[in-house]
């Protein structure tokens, strides 16, 4: 009997000290579900043909396949149709680029309309087809026999020599969580009766039209070059920074395949450089001869992007202001 009334006191008393402090039952409050953006802004890849055969300098039958690592073939050539569009290809949510892994070795421009990822879908339903308007975009950039964009050649007896005498060549694709990597090693690359090894780092950030380049080669040769493909007889626009660390070389206008606006740029570190000048294809670059890494940007700028820029106005507000970042921080995010 003593017990249940202790109990019940007990009871009565927590009611008290309950309704005294204004307690309430409370039901469980769910924090909010944040959402987490997790859309890729860039990618790169490499896909080549499997299943199929060799006859002389082409691939014939079987389908692709991305990989992450590829020696090149003794038989791969231009237009061999064993690598899907030619090359590995990297892009951000605003533009898209391919490299000819091949003796070209030009770097080319995807053109898109969108701002989502559409690489993986350029070239599965014929070889050129991206040649063509697409719903993602196009290839938009005649290469011919220059040096495309940003590309890497040696200027030896006044003219551009690519890469058409190599031993080997191996290339790679790295996706990481804000950043794509294209890396590709040349062994053995002869020009001018020398050879040097030469590697070619190229990245791309979300939310970035640019691509940083890091090149090294092993013998420090000289002629080392870079350079925008002349294209319409555009005029060339250059501009250094305020303490003349960087500059830029650049284009603007008619000179796509659809034909409309493009801007194309090169961003470089003024004391790597040797000279500017007038190549017979391209505007060039020509880095002193040095076995340290260069690193240099380069971009394309085209005016059916997303939100893209639509005048040359515009374009060398965007490039004064990235040169103006080059100038600060001496690196472009």
């Amino acid at each position: 009997m003593k017990k249940n009334q202790l109990i019940t006191g007990i009871l009565v008393l927590s009611s008290l000290i309950a309704c005294k402090k204004n307690v309430e039952p409370t039901t469980p409050v769910e924090e909010p579900v944040v959402a987490v953006e997790n859309t890729p802004k860039t990618y790169a890849e490499l896909s080549i043909k499997e299943g199929g055969h060799w006859k002389g300098r082409e691939y014939l039958e079987g389908t692709f396949k991305n990989v992450n690592s590829l020696k090149v073939p003794a038989e791969h050539t231009d237009h061999s149709w064993f690598i899907r569009y030619e090359g590995p290809g990297w892009e951000s949510n605003k533009i898209g680029y391919r490299l000819y892994l091949d003796w070209r070795n030009a770097i080319d421009i995807f053109g898109k309309v969108t701002d989502t990822m559409v690489l993986s879908k350029v070239g599965q339903d014929g070889f050129d087809s991206y040649h063509k308007p697409q719903a993602w975009g196009s290839d938009i950039l005649k290469v011919g026999k220059g040096l495309g964009i940003g590309s890497i050649g040696r200027y030896v007896n006044k003219e551009v020599v690519h890469f058409k005498e190599v031993d080997s060549t191996f290339a790679k694709v790295e996706n990481l969580e804000h950043q794509s990597v294209v890396k590709v090693n040349y062994f053995g690359w002869k020009t001018n009766n020398q050879k040097t090894n030469l590697t070619s780092t190229l990245s791309i950030s979300a939310d970035e039209r640019y691509t940083k380049h890091t090149i090294q080669n092993s013998e420090g040769l000289e002629g080392i070059c870079t350079g925008i493909v002349k294209l319409n007889n555009l005029p060339l626009i250059q501009k250094d920074s305020d303490n003349k660390k960087w500059a830029y070389i650049a284009t603007y206008g008619e000179q796509t395949l659809i034909p409309d606006d493009l801007g194309m740029a090169i961003f470089y570190e003024v004391e790597t450089v040797a000279s500017t000048f007038e190549g017979e294809h391209d505007h060039l670059i020509q880095f002193k001869p040095t076995k340290n890494e260069i690193s240099f940007y380069f971009l394309g700028a085209w005016e059916q992007e997303v939100n893209g820029i639509k005048t040359q106005e515009e374009f060398i507000i965007y490039l004064n202001d990235k040169l103006n970042e080059l100038n600060a921080s001496n690196k472009l995010k």
